[in-house]
């Protein structure tokens, strides 16, 4: 079973910019080629007006010009990203100043643009913006959807928190969603890398085909090549029947190779070949099977040190690590464990049939 959009989940709803800067002439032609795009428009002439507008208003995206009078681009950008830190915004800015916009891109601007500019260019950032908002919206409304279906195969499939290192998951799982980088989760175990495979698989365009989850931990090395790569009949002694493997299974869809730190340096090198060429072969076969799986790995293990210790094999981690995603422990999320003891109370609740149950608030200033 997959999950399909409810129809009234419109990821090309009217889309709303907020444009900021101190030249009319600039401001109009931005407005000009946007509002030919297709986006509603507004504009302001300083970052005084912008504050206001973005504090009274929706945009999807916003973009400030760095140098402006009275409150400059940089300080509203500062101060709009503080009250609402999912919305994407693009500085503009000569390029004497870039280093200042590539810094305000550390503390979570989504991009800038060099003065005088392309107006294609201006265009196609702010698509990719306008993508990656629609993308980080479409993660929470598919995690909740999961748990509203009951799917037990999904289950726990709602990723919970509102913290800021929870949101910055969100923005990351909204630009590669749609790509087709390989994607690396680390962190402790139980901070929720399933849940965010999860979650990239099924706000991806990728989401009708399957999602194939193999602990690479769990099950013996000798096995796993067959669990990975299916097998022929007689490939070894209890192999009666011909079988499958999980890159067949996940074909167009996704391969979530969990534990990826427990793979022996032999399987390594056979991965290694699928991530290069898309193509393997069954264990005891000699027939080429073309893959078009995308795969996502996680380990709790620091994979640095298992290179420096030859126990996995440098190229690997870096054809896995194109995209990183590290999961943030509790202990630094701690405004989400209300949220969390709420979401898990709910849960068993209903597995109990006592629904109604409720913690009383000094057992939730404990939890905290």
């Amino acid at each position: 079973m997959f999950i399909k959009r409810k129809a009234d989940y419109n990821m090309t709803e009217s889309v709303r910019v907020l444009v900021a800067d101190d030249e009319l002439s600039l401001r109009m032609v931005l407005q000009t080629a946007l509002n030919k795009v297709g986006y509603e428009v507004d504009t302001v002439k300083n970052g005084k007006e912008a504050l206001c507008m973005a504090q009274e208003n929706h945009y999807d995206v916003a973009i400030l010009d760095i140098r402006m009078p009275e409150v400059d681009g940089l300080q509203a950008f500062y101060e709009i990203h503080k009250i609402k830190p999912n919305l994407p915004i693009i500085l503009m800015t000569a390029f004497g100043s870039s280093e200042t916009a590539v810094n305000a891109m550390k503390h979570g601007a989504y991009d800038y643009i060099l003065k005088p500019f392309n107006l294609d260019e201006v265009k196609i950032i702010v698509s990719r913006a306008i993508r990656m908002q629609q993308l980080t919206k479409e993660v929470v409304y598919l995690t909740q959807e999961v748990q509203e279906m009951g799917m037990t195969a999904m289950t726990p499939g709602k990723i919970v928190g509102e913290s800021s290192k929870i949101q910055e998951v969100y923005k990351i799982i909204g630009r590669v969603a749609n790509s087709k980088a390989t994607v690396l989760l680390t962190g402790e175990s139980g901070t929720g890398k399933g849940m965010v495979a999860k979650a990239i698989h099924y706000a991806s365009d990728r989401r009708e085909k399957p999602f194939i989850q193999v602990n690479c931990g769990s099950i013996p090395e000798g096995l796993l090549e067959s669990e990975i790569f299916g097998h022929e009949k007689g490939a070894f002694t209890s192999a009666f029947f011909q079988k499958p493997g999980k890159f067949e299974l996940a074909e167009g869809g996704t391969l979530f190779l969990d534990e990826i730190a427990e793979m022996s340096p032999n399987l390594q090198v056979k991965l290694l070949r699928v991530l290069q060429e898309k193509e393997f072969e069954r264990v005891g076969g000699t027939k080429t099977f073309h893959t078009n799986v995308r795969i996502i790995a996680a380990t709790n293990r620091d994979l640095n040190k298992e290179i420096s210790e030859k126990s996995f094999r440098k190229d690997l981690y870096y054809r896995l690590n194109v995209v990183s995603i590290c999961l943030p422990p509790l202990c630094e999320r701690g405004e989400d464990i209300v949220l969390l003891a709420d979401y898990f109370l709910k849960r068993f609740s209903v597995e109990v049939g006592r629904n109604g149950m409720f913690f009383a608030p000094e057992v939730l200033d404990i939890f905290s």
